[in-house]
C-alpha cells in the first residue's frame, strides 16, 4: 500500500539516484519513524518511509471490536513532553489530546476506601506541590517530612553523572528515608506508569530524571494529557495526512529484510514483497532504522556500532491492558489510580471508542511481568471483584465485554546500567542512524522519547548534508 503522490515504480535505484533532492528512506513507521520522516522532508529531503504493518502507530495504535474503537493501551503525556507537543501540533492534532489545567491525579486506597488526591497549585517548585503532599491522606506525617527531604535531596542530583545509571532507584529511596508504604503510595505510583519497572529495578538515572524533569522543574510540567480521541486517529490518520502533505511516500505492510552499501556509497534497502510479488531494492543516500532493538540489530551491517551485540542486552518489560464494557456509568471522573489493589490506572475510554450506552473502562498494568500470559478467565476472576471493591457503582452492574490487550515487549526495560548499552543517532557508517525510545534519549521509553530520537537522527542526517533542522520544539526546563 502506498500513500503520496508519487508511484511506487518510481523508488527504484535508477529514479531515485536521479532526484537532485538527497534521499532517505525511513524503516519503521511508530512515532519515531514518522517523526523521523517528518523532520528529513521539512529538512528538504526526498522521504521514503516503509513500515511492515498495515498501519502507522507502531504501539501506540487502535482497532475495531465490534462497534467499539480500542486501543491497544492507555497513553497519556505530560506537559514537559515539549517534543510529543511539537509532534502533536504537526500533525495538527493537539486538540484532540489535551492537557490538564493543573495536575490532579485522584488516588484510591483499596484497603480504608480513602481518596487522596495529588494536585498542584500555581506557586513556585517545590512549594507547588506542598500543599498537596501537606493533606496526602496516604501516608503518615513523618512519611511527608520524609518525601520532602528525600526530593530535594534528588533534586540536587546530577542527570549527566554515568554512576546513576549503575545504582537502583529503590536503594536510594531506602538511604533517603522511604519507607516501603511511602514508595508504593507515591514514588512507585509515578515510576511504575513512567518507567515500566518499580523502584528497585529502575535505574536511579532515569527515575531521577522522570522525578527532576516532571515534578521539580516547572510547576506545570507534570500536567497530564491524553487522546480523547482513538489513538490511530493521531499516530496513523493524522500522521500519514501530515507525511502525504510532506511529500514522504509511505508505504505499508512493506517488511525490510536488509539494508546495505551500494558501490557509489548510496545505502540498498532490500524489500522482498513488492506490489507485483517480486522483491525490489531501494536506494537512498539516508537510511533511518526506526525499529526495536532486536530488529536494529539484526539488520545493522558489520561495524556499523561498537560492540553491536549490546543491543540485545537491553531487555523489553510487559504492558498488559484490562478492556471492560459496563451497562452502566461506574466511574464519574476521567481516570484514577489505586493503592492496596492489583489495579494502577483505570482511564475511562466510553467516548473515545465510540460506545454510545453504558462505560468503557481501560484498566492499564505496567511491570506486569508476572501476568502477561494469564488467561483471560484468570484476569476476569482477579479484577472484575476488584474493580467492584474500587467502585461500588460497579457492584450489580452487568458486564458487556471483558478482554485483554498484551504488549510483552512494550518498552525497554529501565534496568540499573540500560543507559550504557542505549546507542546514539549516529552510527559509525555514514548516513545511517538510528531512531526509537530505546535509543539514548535520556528519557525512558514514552512517546516524548521516540519522538526525540526520530528528531535527532533526522538532525544528524541533515547537519551531515549541511542542511538546516526541520523542527523546532522547545527543551523541557
Amino acid at each position: 500500500m502506498t500513500h503520496g503522490n508519487t508511484a511506487p515504480e518510481e523508488l527504484d535505484a535508477d529514479s531515485a539516484a536521479s532526484h537532485e533532492r538527497p534521499t532517505a528512506v525511513v524503516v519503521g513507521g511508530g512515532i519515531a519513524g514518522v517523526t523521523a520522516a517528518l523532520s528529513l522532508a521539512d529538512g528538504g529531503m526526498d522521504v521514503t518511509l516503509l513500515e511492515g504493518r498495515p498501519r502507522l502507530g507502531g504501539l501506540a495504535f487502535s482497532f475495531k471490536r465490534g462497534d467499539l474503537t480500542v486501543d491497544n493501551g492507555q497513553h497519556v503525556y505530560l506537559r514537559c513532553c515539549t517534543a510529543y507537543r511539537w509532534f502533536l501540533d504537526r500533525i495538527d492534532a493537539t486538540s484532540l489530546a489535551p492537557l490538564q489545567e493543573r495536575l490532579d491525579v485522584p488516588v484510591l486506597d483499596a484497603e480504608k476506601n480513602r481518596l487522596g488526591r495529588l494536585r498542584r497549585t500555581a506557586l513556585p517548585v517545590p512549594l507547588h506541590l506542598a500543599r498537596s503532599l501537606a493533606t496526602y491522606p496516604h501516608l503518615s506525617l513523618a512519611e511527608r517530612a520524609n518525601v520532602g527531604r528525600a526530593a530535594l535531596a534528588l533534586k540536587g542530583l546530577d542527570l549527566t553523572d554515568p554512576a546513576l545509571d549503575e545504582r537502583d532507584f529503590g536503594s536510594w529511596l531506602a538511604e533517603h528515608g522511604q519507607s516501603q508504604r511511602a514508595i508504593e503510595a507515591l514514588w512507585d505510583l509515578v515510576g511504575v506508569a513512567t518507567l515500566n519497572a518499580v523502584a528497585g529495578e529502575s535505574s536511579l538515572g532515569l527515575a531521577a530524571m522522570v522525578f527532576k524533569t516532571g515534578l521539580l522543574s516547572d510547576p506545570g510540567a507534570a500536567d497530564i494529557g491524553w487522546a480523547r480521541v482513538p489513538l490511530g486517529e493521531l499516530h496513523d490518520t493524522l500522521a500519514r495526512k501530515a507525511l502525504d502533505t510532506a511529500g514522504v511516500r509511505t508505504e505499508l505492510r512493506t517488511r525490510v529484510t536488509s539494508i546495505s552499501r551500494t558501490e557509489n556509497g548510496r545505502w540498498a534497502v532490500e524489500v522482498p514483497e513488492g506490489p507485483d510479488g517480486a522483491g525490489r531494492t531501494v536506494t537512498a543516500d539516508t537510511v533511518v532504522l526506526a525499529v526495536p532493538q532486536r530488529e536494529t540489530h539484526d539488520l545493522l551491517p558489520d561495524g556499523a556500532l561498537d560492540d553491536q551485540d549490546r543491543l540485545l542486552g537491553i531487555g523489553t518489560a510487559p504492558i498488559l491492558n484490562l478492556h471492560v464494557v459496563y451497562d452502566r456509568k461506574v466511574l464519574k471522573r476521567p481516570f484514577f489510580t489505586a493503592l492496596g489493589s492489583p489495579v494502577q490506572w483505570v482511564f475511562d475510554r466510553t467516548d473515545a471508542s465510540g460506545l454510545t450506552e453504558g462505560q468503557y473502562l481501560a484498566v492499564s498494568q505496567s511491570a506486569a511481568q508476572d501476568e502477561i500470559d494469564a488467561p483471560v478467565a484468570v484476569l476476569r476472576e482477579r479484577y472484575l471483584p476488584e474493580l467492584e471493591r474500587l467502585l461500588p457503582a460497579a457492584r450489580g452492574a452487568k458486564i458487556h465485554d471483558f478482554f485483554v490487550t498484551r504488549e510483552r515487549t512494550a518498552t525497554f526495560a529501565p534496568t540499573p546500567g540500560v543507559g550504557a548499552l542505549r546507542p546514539s543517532a549516529r552510527t559509525r557508517a555514514s548516513g545511517l542512524y538510528l531512531a526509537g525510545a530505546w535509543t539514548a534519549t535520556g528519557w525512558p521509553a514514552t512517546m516524548e522519547s521516540a519522538v526525540r530520537s526520530g528528531v535527532s537522527a533526522a538532525d544528524a542526517a541533515l547537519a551531515a548534508l549541511g542542511r538546516p533542522r526541520g523542527h523546532l520544539y522547545r527543551e523541557a526546563a
